[in-house]
Formats: C-alpha cells, structure tokens, sequence
C-alpha cells in the first residue's frame, strides 16, 4: 500500500500497520496479474496446438492417399478433409466447457462482446460446417457461409492485437492456455482462405 515504506527485516508498516511484503512476493503476485493466467510462455506453450495440427494433416494425408490409390484424388477432397477435421476438433474442444468458451470469445469477438449468447452458437456454427463437410457437401453457399463467420471472428482477433491486449485464446475452449496471437489470426482467415480457394476450384 506504501511502497516507500521499505525495510531489510520483516515488520509492519509505521503508516497503516499492514504486514510488510516480501519483495520477491509482490513481484510474483503482480506477474500473476499480468499474465491473465498464461503463466510464463514458452515454446512449450503450444506443444498441444502443434500436436493437433499434426494430427489433422496426418489424417488428411492418409485420406488423400487412399483417394490417391483408387484413382478418385482431388485437391478439392484434400483441402476439404482438413477443414472438416478442423472444423470438429475445434468445435469438440469448445463443446466441452461451453460457458467457459463464451466467456472467453466474448472479450475478443465483435459479436459475442455485444451478444453473450453468440459464443454459444459460433461452437455449433463450427459443428455443422465440420459435419457438412465430413458428408461431403461443399455448395457455394455453404462455403461462403465459412468465409463470411470466419473472416468475422478474425476481424475481432486482428483488433485486439492491434491494441496488444494480453488475452487467452479461446479457439480451443479453455483446455489450451494460449495467448491471443497471429496464430489465432492465421486460423481464422486460413480457413477462410481455404473456403475461397474451394469456390474457385471446378
């Protein structure tokens, strides 16, 4: 409360009477506001994202393999096979701690900061495009409806890292403690990008 007030053995404050404060433990309990709950990052912090990512590329490659092997590969499968595996494991994560989830999309999303409820619905939005996707139905509409909702929840990313606020991600529900970074951004208007690149394929 005091800072000026400053001692080499342990006692009290001569002002307020309030215990004096380890130097070491004033700093840890102000990184810990800090941080926003991240704790200290490192590399190590996006193991599981890296993991995942992993894991969908694998599962799209052995998909377009076996497509390959039977003489019915196409790009157009490939790239929608990835989007579809994106899309559920995505929504999956956020499915599990559905509150949580909002609350945490509500502090970055345009919409959701206006409407609670949307964080809600974004996790089954996801959930049907990744099921839509699964049955292999890749109309026009359905994948403009991915570009319109995903360059959407990006534009509220990119704002946010503009202004440089230290914020969780809530991409993979509240699971990963990541921060809100470029990766996030990457994500959104990847799979955008992706949606694009399927309209304009024959």
């Amino acid at each position: 409360m005091h800072p000026e007030i400053v001692s080499d053995a342990p006692g009290q404050c001569p002002k307020c009477g309030m215990a004096l404060v380890s130097e070491n433990d004033s700093k840890i309990t102000h990184q810990s506001t800090e941080d926003k709950g991240l704790g200290i990052l490192t590399w190590h912090s996006y193991i599981a994202l890296i993991t995942i990512f992993a894991i969908l590329f694998l599962a799209t490659a052995v998909l377009s393999w076996r497509d390959s092997a039977q003489n019915v590969f196409s790009l157009t499968n490939t790239i929608a096979y990835f989007m579809a595996g994106f899309f559920l494991v995505f929504a999956g994560f956020k499915l599990m701690d559905l509150r949580g989830f909002a609350e945490g999309y509500s502090t970055y999303d345009l919409l959701a900061q206006k409407w609670f409820g949307y964080g809600y619905v974004f996790s089954f939005i996801e959930l049907g495009f990744g099921l839509a996707m699964l049955a292999g139905f890749k109309s026009a509409n359905l994948l403009w409806a991915e570009v319109i909702v995903m360059v959407f929840s990006g534009i509220g990313v990119a704002l946010k890292l503009a202004k440089r606020e230290k914020i969780q991600c809530a991409c993979l529900g509240t699971f990963l403690k990541i921060p809100l970074t470029k990766i996030t951004l990457i994500e959104d208007f990847g799979m955008a990008l992706l949606a694009l690149v399927l309209i304009a394929l024959p």
